[in-house]
């Protein structure tokens, strides 16, 4: 069993609780205008633009026709990312759960748990599953960031060893998801749903892009429906101002949000009985 790996950080603070390691997982199934890893969405189709294109020499094709990637050589100028016409990238690998496993104890005893995010990571259940049965038996603790597009309930294994999952709620209507992220979002509502009845809705996320979509609508009716959940336990929540760093260039335009506005979302929700709010 094999996932493409698009990259691991050993240590971050901003994919969940304490000090954790980060997986990237390539692939993604929608397409979100603001995506700031946007090299991360689709495999790569060994089309060779980028190596041509290597100013250090790190990529070359094999004798199989496919691309080549020399890490020793790269000097991280994302080049091959900025070239690339398919959003892929070709610093990828493919590795099992058991070759992730091996870089992450690495950092033992200084992480807390994993998180998994992508691309869209439940595109790869198995593999996180099996990911995360190994890092149980350290006693990590193991997050899922998703986007929401794949059902939850389908994967109990799965549920049983995630400690919960950051879900995005890109916009609360359908067809202002639809302006986000290309699709509607009655999944992401399911999976909300599912997630806070069974305790597993770690954190809510909402990327806020005023030039978009309706925000300070969407947060208002994103409050209404995910307060009755918290009955179930707290429900953190993250609000974040778009930010054009990584975005593809169609999508740079967009003005960045103030504080002051994210602030004042932040206490539409608080109104709603939310206490953990982070503001980014």
């Amino acid at each position: 069993m094999k996932a493409v790996v698009n990259r691991i950080i050993p240590f971050s603070s901003v994919d969940g609780p304490g000090n954790r390691t980060a997986i990237f997982l390539q692939g993604c199934n929608i397409d979100c205008k603001y995506c700031h890893n946007p090299e991360t969405r689709k495999l790569c189709v060994q089309c060779g633009v980028c190596v041509k294109q290597c100013p250090v020499g790190a990529l070359s094709v094999g004798e199989d026709g496919k691309v080549v990637f020399e890490p020793s050589k790269c000097v991280q100028c994302d080049t091959c990312i900025h070239v690339c016409p398919h959003d892929s990238s070709p610093r990828t690998c493919e590795m099992t759960p058991e070759e992730v496993y091996a870089r992450v104890k690495k950092q033992i005893p200084f992480i807390r748990g994993i998180s998994v995010s992508g691309g869209e990571c439940m595109l790869w259940p198995e593999f996180l599953t099996e990911l995360f049965r190994l890092a149980r038996k350290d006693s990590l603790g193991t997050l899922i960031d998703s986007n929401g597009m794949i059902p939850f309930e389908q994967y109990p294994e799965l549920m049983e060893v995630s400690d919960g999952v950051m879900l995005d709620i890109k916009a609360f209507e359908a067809s202002e998801h639809v302006k986000v992220a290309g699709v509607t979002n009655e999944m992401v509502l399911k999976n909300a749903d599912y997630l806070a009845r069974t305790g597993k809705l770690y954190e809510v996320r909402a990327v806020i892009v005023p030039d978009l979509y309706d925000t300070e609508k969407s947060i208002r009716e994103m409050g209404d429906f995910l307060a009755p959940y918290l009955e179930y336990g707290d429900i953190w929540i993250k609000i974040i101002a778009y930010r054009p760093m990584g975005v593809r260039e169609q999508y740079s335009h967009f003005q960045v949000p103030g504080q002051k506005y994210l602030a004042y979302l932040a206490d539409i929700l608080r109104e709603k009985g939310f206490q953990n709010i982070i503001l980014i």
